[in-house]
């Protein structure tokens, strides 16, 4: 049985993508901040092999430390699934929150890079793995009020190629999914709970589901050995781009 570790389990399209990969017979690290929400995710997935690891993907002592602590069987991890981030706020940058843009560049990029590090080397020692970062749309093509957010998934794109670089002699598919709208908790948090403009963000059409998020990832992870699909754009019908959606 394969190991796949997930990070940002709790919610959304991690959530989904635990759900798709235990049907797909993985065992499971989960990983998140919020314990009783992974523990829920556990109990759903009963008859599934799973481990639990609560900790923020910011805070690098603990990404370490929590890895390091893995039973085992876990240990020799053979998917990595990049997920944890975040958006904050939706303002121009010259009146933009500091903060907001430290939380968005430490989660979004060097979070994506403290798991990395603290996984890799149960992949290169075995010379096998796969490494799936999510990004965004928002990486490809900029748009008003964004900055730093779409600078933050920009960079997973560009990280993403490096990686795949880096890693090849070690035969480690590296891999990127790009969703446009996904209905899930991430308006609410950019907008710091104002679920009613959270909610707007996807009126007057279809976006995709955290479940077609996850179905396109565990297409990529059971592909054969020698395939790596490695760059997914994934888009509802209804949006030609970014910000270009049409609504009803």
């Amino acid at each position: 049985m394969k190991t796949a570790f997930v990070t940002g389990a709790s919610s959304g399209i991690g959530r989904a993508t635990a759900v798709a990969l235990a049907e797909a017979g993985f065992r499971l690290v989960l990983a998140g901040r919020r314990r009783e929400r992974l523990e829920e995710l556990a109990q759903q997935l009963a008859g599934t092999p799973t481990h639990l690891l609560t900790f923020d993907v910011r805070d690098r002592a603990a990404v370490e430390t929590a890895v390091q602590s893995l039973p085992a069987e876990f240990q020799d991890v053979d998917v990595l699934i990049n997920n944890a981030g975040n958006a904050h706020g939706l303002a121009p940058i010259q009146s933009g929150n500091p903060q907001d843009w430290d939380d968005m560049l430490d989660g979004n990029v060097k979070g994506l890079l403290y798991v990395s590090k603290a996984v890799l080397p149960a992949m290169t020692r075995r010379n096998v793995g796969h490494i799936i970062n999510i990004g965004s749309i928002a990486g490809y093509e900029a748009y008003a009020n964004g900055n730093v957010y779409c600078a933050s998934k920009a960079a997973v794109a560009s990280l993403t190629k490096c990686m795949r670089l880096d890693l090849l002699p070690h035969n480690i598919r590296v891999a990127e999914v790009n969703p446009g709208a996904v209905e899930t908790e991430f308006s609410e948090v950019r907008f710091k709970g104002d679920t009613e403009r959270a909610a707007k963000v996807y009126e007057g059409f279809e976006p995709l589901k955290a479940e077609d998020v996850a179905d396109v990832i565990r297409f990529m992870v059971t592909r054969p050995p020698h395939v790596n699909v490695a760059e997914v754009l994934l888009l509802p019908t209804a949006q030609g781009a970014a910000t270009t959606i049409r609504r009803s």
